[in-house]
């Protein structure tokens, strides 16, 4: 099997929100190269005694993005056949996108092709058990410490698509879950990816969760990810569907129902969506948005009171921003 590369030329503070625009366009599986410094989790998660010595951060980074070539010389994006000039493409726009609000930096695109190497699973070895507070992350090749066995595990494998809870806004968003739940909480999460923010919630005593996504692949993810933490069907419930514009989705969510909304998006999706969660939520029912950069702040709080909710919470972590409201 060959794989076509596609490396980007960025700078480190837009790397986050490329790589999700792209993953919107059908681009997934990011490899980035930076020189920021490893944080304490990375060093301890790399296994070595001494970590590499790094170069002074210089600001630049790379992006990079590996498709499947077929047999036929097209390339295999999202299941579909598309040349070279497609994902060129949709690699522009995303970064036109990016520009409307922030510095992409150069934004140019190097194009070569890479024989049959296991970049999939390679990354494997860089990823260990972590914590999110007490909460105890661990992929399934790894074993359960015997002095781990009291904890609370969360069983997780990480994919080319969807998180795993290391990302500053997912740890945000399960901070903010774990303060509001009670054990009669309806979640609703929207955009739920692999499920880690609904499966974490039942973990810690939730009643029943609803999840949304647009991407089909969610399906599967979900699926594994509540069989490996003993999730029934019957407590997180999933629909594929646009809950901003398609009102059968809406309806299939109920109105009046949730005690806590969970929505880990970028600030651009969180400004339409707010008004459409508002009738789902309970009177007195949480909404708890993450996914924000700093200069998108104030753009997610504003559409957050517009919409009637009052805001009780800010939270920052890195250079994330998680706003945390409720409904009278």
């Amino acid at each position: 099997m060959k794989w076509m590369k596609f490396r980007i030329k960025t700078v480190v503070e837009a790397e986050d929100i490329i790589i999700s625009e792209l993953y919107d366009r059908g681009l997934e599986g990011a490899q980035i190269e930076d020189k920021v410094p490893l944080s304490p989790l990375e060093k301890e998660q790399m296994f070595v005694d001494i970590p590499p010595e790094a170069e002074e951060d210089d600001g630049i980074a790379y992006l990079s993005f590996f498709v499947e070539e077929r047999e036929d010389g097209s390339l295999s994006l999202d299941g579909e056949a598309v040349d070279q000039e497609s994902v060129l493409s949709r690699i522009g726009e995303a970064l036109t996108e990016v520009r409307l609000f922030m510095e992409a930096g150069e934004g140019t695109v190097t194009v070569s092709e890479t024989e049959d190497i296991d970049w999939i699973n390679n990354w494997k070895q860089y990823f260990h058990q972590f914590y999110i507070d007490d909460l105890l992350v661990i992929p399934s090749w790894e074993e359960v410490k015997a002095e781990d066995k009291d904890k609370k595990i969360l069983h997780i494998d990480p994919g080319t698509a969807f998180g795993t809870g290391m990302h500053e806004t997912t740890r945000l968003c399960i901070r903010q879950i774990k303060k509001y739940l009670t054990s009669q909480t309806e979640l609703l999460d929207v955009g739920t990816g692999s499920g880690i923010l609904s499966v974490i919630a039942l973990m810690y005593g939730a009643k029943h969760a609803l999840g949304t996504d647009l991407d089909v692949c969610a399906v599967e993810a979900v699926a594994q990810n509540k069989e490996a933490n003993g999730i029934a069907d019957t407590d997180f419930e999933l629909l594929i569907g646009n809950i901003i514009t398609e009102k059968e989705v809406q309806d299939k969510a109920g109105y009046g129902r949730y005690d806590i909304v969970v929505a880990n998006i970028l600030a651009d999706v969180l400004v339409p969506l707010t008004p459409v969660i508002v009738p789902c939520l309970k009177p007195g029912g949480v909404y708890i948005t993450s996914g924000i950069i700093e200069a998108k702040e104030e753009t997610v709080r504003r559409a957050v009171e517009a919409a009637g909710l009052t805001v009780l919470e800010v939270n920052h972590l890195g250079e994330w921003v998680s706003v945390t409201a409720q409904k009278s």
